[in-house]
């Protein structure tokens, strides 16, 4: 863009998680003028480290997903932070607890077989619920659905097996010890931003698109969007002229719910570090407990799909009282007067969230693309929801975000020039 960008605002940014961070840094670095709203009073969205506990603890995403080819663990390196390579415990059970050897290995084999019919799938076929390629009566179906809750927030019947199966992952999973949520919010350092700043309506019926927010008004030549999915569907923030094909493809893409409660434990060398249990692996309305994370005298439960929006409803307290049931069921009673309970999240209740991430209903896998398409060549779309390969994950936001901030510069590369009023109460 031309030189007058640095004296004004040209880009408004809605949202500081990891899309909008992505895309302001990027825009920024090509000298384009840019400002961040964000409707919290943080910078991070669905990505969050708290620092204040005696241990950082991510609240929200807290895995270098596809490690080896994520642009955060570059970004990590270069920040000085400690990338921990410790092979995550999801498949194991530790002490065979209620799960034999055996067992855990049939298991495997009934999960590699549906994972072989979802990647079998021929990409011109109707679409169908990924629950469809479940084995008939299979026994291992609940805990396949148990496991599509932590992954997708939704249980297989709700989920679209075509964009499941569009899903890249390189099968590498690392951790940031300092948090993966303080990384990415780290980015927001020297870039322009207003914190509690909810955008109410973007009108883009002139040349330059007004923004109005819980803060004024803004005026730029471009606005991009990373706010999720569930806020555009729920028409949180609306749009004149309307956009009704962008409501309808949010709709299809709502976020999942996956929640974390972290409890500290007593006398923890009694239990692996880094290890991991399912509470129950015969029912899908189970937890997933990482023991000892880091080696850190902690376990992290992780409640997903329609436990978790039932533990949220049920109230403050729900998380726990399901763990500890579900760890004396393992341990014996005694482990519940070691238990007790630090954090836990309630994303479904987030009035910006409104979820964790999103999946795509069946009979919708192209709903991304429909979100992420540019209008009028004044509006872009960012967020995991956009990504069609990394959807769920903050890499696949970030990479949303830097397309983003791309399609602008190639579409305004010429530069308008033009001032930006500020924002104005």
């Amino acid at each position: 863009m031309s030189g007058a960008a640095l004296n004004g605002i040209e880009v408004i940014v809605i949202g500081a998680g990891a899309a909008g961070l992505g895309a302001a840094a990027r825009l920024a670095l090509a000298g384009v003028g840019v400002r961040i709203v964000e409707a919290r009073d943080r910078v991070g969205g669905r990505a969050h480290t708290l620092l204040d506990a005696p241990y950082p603890l991510d609240l929200g995403c807290g895995w270098l997903h596809s490690a080896d080819r994520n642009p955060w663990t570059q970004i990590a390196a270069a920040a000085g932070l400690t990338i921990d390579k410790t092979v995550p415990p999801w498949t194991r059970q530790s002490m065979d607890l209620g799960f034999s050897r055996a067992d855990q290995d049939a298991f495997e084999r009934a999960s590699a077989a549906f994972h072989a019919r979802l990647e079998a799938i021929d990409p011109s076929a109707s679409d169908v619920a990924a629950a469809s390629l479940l084995e008939p009566g299979g026994r291992w179906n609940p805990l396949l659905d148990a496991e599509s809750s932590f992954m997708n927030g939704a249980e297989l019947d709700c989920v679209s097996a075509q964009d499941l199966c569009r899903y890249s992952d390189s099968g590498v999973n690392w951790r940031v010890r300092e948090g993966y949520g303080a990384l990415i919010a780290a980015q927001a350092a020297g870039l322009p931003l207003s914190l509690g700043c909810a955008v109410t309506l973007i009108d883009w019926r002139d040349r330059r698109p007004r923004v109005e927010t819980t803060q004024g008004s803004l005026r730029a030549d471009a606005v991009i969007v990373t706010a999720p999915s569930s806020l555009i569907a729920a028409e949180a923030i609306r749009f004149r002229p309307e956009l009704p094909d962008k409501v309808a493809a949010a709709s299809m893409l709502p976020l999942g719910l996956a929640d974390k409660l972290v409890m500290t434990i007593a006398a923890p060398e009694s239990l692996p570090a880094d290890g991991h249990l399912f509470g129950d692996p015969n029912r899908t309305a189970t937890a997933s407990y990482h023991l000892r994370p880091f080696g850190r005298p902690l376990i992290e439960a992780f409640f997903g799909g329609r436990l978790a929006h039932d533990l949220e409803a049920a109230g403050p307290g729900a998380f726990f009282d399901f763990a500890s049931a579900e760890l004396a069921g393992l341990f014996g009673a005694c482990i519940r007067a070691r238990l007790r309970p630090l954090i836990e999240t309630r994303w479904a209740s987030d009035a910006f969230a409104r979820g964790s991430y999103s999946y795509a209903l069946p009979g919708h896998a192209d709903a991304r693309a429909r979100l992420a398409a540019p209008v009028g060549g004044r509006l872009f779309f960012a967020g995991e929801a956009c990504s069609q390969r990394a959807f769920t994950t903050a890499h696949g936001a970030y990479l949303t975000g830097l397309e983003a901030a791309e399609q602008v510069i190639l579409q305004h590369g010429a530069g308008s020039g033009s001032s930006q009023e500020s924002i104005t109460s």
